[in-house]
């Protein structure tokens, strides 16, 4: 948690809002009449609007600011009713029911904030605090938003292609080890992977969500054009990746039942378990193959484990299994096309 909170995203972000607090604090005594009182509003509202994107910047800034005045309106109809126990609940309700329009967003909770404010500290004098209290969170709005676009405005590129290859890389292995589990006297000692099936729902899912993220710093940032990234091709790979997510995962579910679930009916017949540690780990490879190798031997390594994988179809169809239960290895054959049809060299 704490080399989190330390990371460098995390510190520049601190910087940066630092940085826009203290110019909008600067600059918040050169606002016009009364609003110079209220200038320790300003670093307030470049505080709001210090987002990990520059669109999401903006975007905060427009909700919170249409979110303040909303609360400021709600609270000179108020003052219009006169300031008693019941206007004030009625009024902090309508706020909260207003706080709940999802198009506010950000702004949301800063309209029952806002009218609360204006009630209890703008009361003696509502007009010049309601115009003093939006001008300042103004003026911090707009420093925060142009700090954040000027100052290093964030890609998280970097972040998206590491999330995507410590996936893929995941993947591999997690093909590997159960290949390696058939070459083991059964049951095998080492069960590691057959726990692993949520940590890949998991990690594909964080995925997805690295690359919203690289997507959306995009929007609105002027460095891009100088760190240009297909996000398309990686919205692409995160959509295979999830695929055979779901194929190893069923893998790792039928495998694991097989050696361990007692009640389960079917089995791997011992004539396959070479040929299906064989296979896994070749497709294994193609995986990992398109992390660490080039083209050329990414290819050789796909049509190993298509090889591979041949294999164990013919071995499957041609000799008959001693056992008297049915085989798992078709369950596991069709992942094993399946994967490889998504990950075929040509499609990348």
């Amino acid at each position: 948690m704490v080399a989190r909170a330390l990371a460098a995203p995390r510190l520049q972000l601190a910087a940066k809002a630092g940085l826009a607090a203290g110019i909008a604090f600067w600059v918040a005594p050169l606002m016009p009449g009364a609003a110079a009182q209220y200038a320790y509003y300003a670093p307030l509202g470049a505080l709001v609007v210090m987002y990990e994107n520059v669109s999401g910047s903006m975007r905060q800034g427009v909700q919170t600011l249409v979110g303040l005045g909303a609360g400021i309106g709600l609270a000179f109809l108020l003052f219009s009713f006169g300031a008693t126990p019941v206007s004030v609940a009625l009024v902090m309700a309508l706020g909260v029911l207003l706080a709940g329009l999802p198009r506010l967003g950000a702004g949301r909770d800063w309209i029952p904030t806002a009218a609360l404010l204006v009630l209890l500290v703008g009361r003696q004098n509502p007009d010049d605090f309601s115009f003093g209290y939006l001008l300042q969170m103004g003026v911090g709005v707009v420093v925060g938003v142009a700090v954040n676009l000027l100052v290093f405005p964030p890609l998280h590129f970097n972040a998206a292609a590491l999330s995507l290859a410590e996936l893929r890389l995941s993947l591999a292995r997690q093909l590997q080890d159960m290949g390696a589990a058939m070459h083991e006297k059964w049951p095998p000692e080492h069960e590691d992977w057959s726990r692993r099936s949520e940590d890949l729902a998991r990690s594909a899912r964080s995925v997805r969500a690295a690359v919203e993220k690289a997507d959306a710093s995009r929007a609105a940032n002027p460095r891009r054009r100088f760190h240009p990234r297909d996000v398309d091709r990686d919205y692409r790979t995160v959509r295979e990746l999830e695929q055979i997510t779901f194929h190893i995962q069923d893998m790792t579910e039928v495998l694991a039942d097989v050696i361990w679930n007692e009640d389960m009916p079917f089995t791997i017949p011992l004539p396959y378990s070479e040929p299906l540690a064989e296979a896994l780990f070749a497709v294994g490879e193609v995986l990992r193959s398109e992390e660490e190798d080039d083209a050329e031997r990414q290819a050789e390594l796909y049509q190993a484990a298509r090889t591979a994988v041949a294999s164990l179809e013919d071995r499957t169809a041609s000799e008959e299994a001693e056992s008297g239960a049915p085989s798992a290895a078709g369950s596991i054959l069709l992942s094993l096309h399946r994967i490889l049809r998504v990950a075929h060299p040509s499609g990348k």
